[in-house]
Order: structure tokens, then sequence, then C-alpha cells
């Protein structure tokens, strides 16, 4: 993230650069530092995958390789102390009221959705069954006044909610 000569925000600038030079190019991001408000910046910068890692997950190989991996399908891989960052910056703030409605529970399901997860992940993550999931899952969507349809997914916008309000 912070890259020459300033140390600031280069390479940010440089990932938002080349996603305006390539729409779609999936992007993951290195950061010694937690930086918040980078990240919801990426988030917003158009389509395709966004990761968010911080530098000393690389020697988990297998972590960063499946990172990369869900970046390149188009998905997000955030580091989890990016999402607890996030939801550290928000509490005791007002934010959105549907995000406050949210249980404990379905509170860690969406920190655990914003990392990237699968259902079945989150599931194994929190030790319980899938179907439980589903039913955070399902609450979440009608909390935050997601309906289905043809033209959005969900998910993305239930994480991009928990973002934003961060």
């Amino acid at each position: 993230m912070r890259l020459p000569p300033s140390f600031t925000d280069e390479g940010l600038r440089a990932a938002l650069e080349a996603r305006a030079r390539q729409p779609g190019l999936g992007v993951l991001v290195l950061s010694q530092y937690v930086e918040p408000v980078y990240t919801a910046e990426l988030l917003e910068s158009g389509e395709g995958g966004i990761g968010y890692l911080l530098k000393e997950r690389v020697g988990d190989v297998r972590g960063f390789i499946d990172a990369v991996e869900r970046v390149a399908r188009g998905g997000t891989a955030l580091d989890r102390e990016v999402v607890a960052e996030l939801m550290r910056s928000r509490t005791g703030q007002t934010g959105d009221p549907a995000l406050a409605a949210l249980t404990p529970r379905e509170r860690e399901v969406l920190e655990l959705m914003a990392e990237g997860r699968t259902n079945a992940a989150i599931a194994r993550a929190m030790v319980v069954t899938a179907g439980a999931v589903e039913k955070h899952v399902s609450s979440i969507f009608a909390k935050l006044d997601l309906p289905a349809t043809d033209d959005d997914h969900r998910r993305v916008l239930a994480v991009l909610a928990f973002l934003r309000a961060a």
C-alpha cells in the first residue's frame, strides 16, 4: 500500500489506475498495515476481484493461494484483521440502522462473508451447520432489505453495506 516516493497511498493509487485502464482486473493488495479507508475505496473501484491482505499472511501459503484464486475468479478476499478493524471502527457509531439491527451471530457471519468465505467455510469457522449459516444469511438479507433479483448479487451488496458503514 505504502510505496515510494511518499510512502502514503501510492500502492492503492497504482491499483486503482490499473483497474481504470483494464476494467474487471482483479487486484490483491498486500499491506503491512490495516487501512480501512483504502479497503472501501478499492471495493468501490469497479468490477473484478478484490483482495486486501496483510503481508504476514503470505507465509500461510495455502491461504494466500486461496485468496489469489478467489480474486482471480472475481471474488473477494479480505484479511480477518481488516474486517475486524472495520468492525471496531463502527463500534459506538450510529451507522446504518439496518446493520445495527443485526444480532452478534449475524454480524459474525457478515464479517466472514466480507472475508470472501462460502457458507460451508463459514459453517466450519463458526462450528455450526450449513443450514444455520443459510438462516443467518437470509436474515441478514432481510434486515438489509436486499430482496432476491436477477440483477444484483445480494451477498456482495451486504458486504458493501457493511464496509461502507465502517
